[in-house]
């Protein structure tokens, strides 16, 4: 059991994601034993096993409390290390609020893509996978409905290709499509109510409350309040560490230039 976990850890490490088919992954998912064993090793390293049931991967993270003292120990704050500028950050919100959200949806109506209607025994079916229910977005809908919010075309492609590069999304010619790291780091306890009762609303029509109402940015805090939580609401990872950001994002339609 120890090495099968040591093999399990450095493949990660190695490869970033794993497929939940992989055979030592639906170990790590099922075996009790086995999975405290992991857990156990990564938490002496600062790190996490990150998986869900909504998502075809699993992959590891930082755990919160080594964030600060891996991204806070310089004078800005090191929000992420995938090297994402603001209208970067801002676009993976969108992304993932306009192709994950949907996904969950249909997989908790146990409702593949393809499927117009609900199915009146669908519920006894197993949940679909990521994979069988997630529906890409047009680029050209990405663009005219966000382009001008997140940089237009050259700063929205640049950012679409990075976040290609790292795991978030797939690029099928006019289709964006859900990567393995789209529904694993983001943190949807944190972000679903505030887009959806908040910066996105809209989108999803649903109506803001009439009484006032605080709406928490997607903007990172500053460092002495962001080392608390990741305002953006994404899960460190600890593969592709080689560039760091300082804080937060919120991009604008007349710069595409990264605010200290």
């Amino acid at each position: 059991m120890t090495e099968d976990a040591q093999i399990l850890i450095a493949r990660l490490l190695a490869h970033q994601t794993l497929r939940r088919e992989d055979k030592l992954v639906k170990r790590a998912l099922s075996d009790e034993l086995f999975r405290t064993e992991i857990d156990t090793r990564l938490k002496a390293c600062g790190m996490k096993f990150v998986d869900n049931v909504y998502a075809d991967y699993v992959t590891l993270a930082l755990t919160r409390d080594s964030e600060s003292k891996v991204f806070g120990t310089k004078e800005t704050w090191q929000n992420n290390n995938f090297g994402l500028a603001r209208d970067g950050v801002a676009l993976l919100v969108v992304l993932w609020s306009l192709i994950i959200l949907p996904k969950r949806e249909r997989q908790e109506a146990h409702q593949l893509a393809e499927e117009d209607q609900n199915d009146m025994f669908g519920k006894d079916k197993p949940m679909p996978r990521a994979e069988d229910t997630s529906i890409g977005i047009s680029y050209r809908a990405l663009l005219a409905d966000f382009g001008e919010k997140l940089g237009k075309k050259t700063r929205m492609d640049m950012n679409l290709g990075q976040l290609a590069r790292v795991g978030f999304i797939e690029r099928k010619a006019d289709l964006i499509l859900e990567g393995p790291l789209l529904d694993l780091l983001m943190d949807t306890d944190t972000l679903k109510d505030r887009i959806i009762n908040g910066a996105l609303s809209d989108i999803f029509q649903i109506p803001v409350p009439r009484t006032p109402a605080i709406i928490v940015p997607v903007v990172a805090p500053e460092a002495e309040t962001v080392a608390e939580t990741n305002e953006a609401g994404v899960e460190t990872p600890v593969a592709d560490a080689s560039a760091n950001t300082s804080t937060g994002i919120e991009a604008s339609p007349d710069t595409n230039t990264e605010k200290e």
